[in-house]
């Protein structure tokens, strides 16, 4: 896995902020939910690794305000792309948000493309311009919204992270 200098800095050890998670998971759950997610969730918890998976929040139309209150309070991010990531407008809300996290200082940003090519979702291409295509006709009267959601999404894409397709 590589690096990146402007997603990779840290705060040290000596910075004030009180974090209340490790990490942040952001995922599609209908594609990792109960396989990809599930083991890495399970994995950082063996390790102690205090981590916030939404399980326990109710589902609704709006993305719920303490889910944006946990990405605030967690100082990394693991972002699952997977193939219907970006059908959802929950998971484009959490992206971001952890972007605005990652842009403020002291939060870290690590992209992991699960099964699908990283090209592909930074050039929204695949499944990614099916995604858009639906936004785009359901927030048709919201489209500034749905160039932030691509912008995003973009920028997440240009982030050295982790492809489980060469695994």
């Amino acid at each position: 896995m590589a690096s990146s200098s402007t997603i990779l800095s840290v705060p040290s050890s000596s910075s004030p902020h009180r974090w209340k998670y490790d990490v942040f998971l952001s995922f599609r759950g209908e594609d990792t939910r109960q396989s990809f997610t599930a083991h890495l969730h399970s994995a950082l918890s063996q390790k102690g690794i205090n981590t916030f998976k939404d399980s326990l929040l109710p589902r609704g139309e709006k993305i719920s305000p303490a889910l944006l209150q946990a990405i605030e309070e967690s100082r990394f991010s693991i972002i699952v792309l997977s193939e219907n990531y970006a059908s959802s407008s929950w998971c484009l809300e959490e992206l971001t948000k952890i972007l605005e996290c990652v842009e403020e200082g002291g939060h870290t940003a690590l992209p992991v493309f699960h099964n699908v090519d990283p090209s592909n979702v930074r050039k929204q291409e695949g499944s990614f311009a099916k995604a858009f295509a639906k936004h785009e006709q359901v927030y048709k009267d919201k489209m500034e919204q749905v160039v932030k959601w691509r912008d995003a999404l973009t920028e997440a894409a240009t982030i050295a992270g982790w492809d489980t397709r060469n695994r």
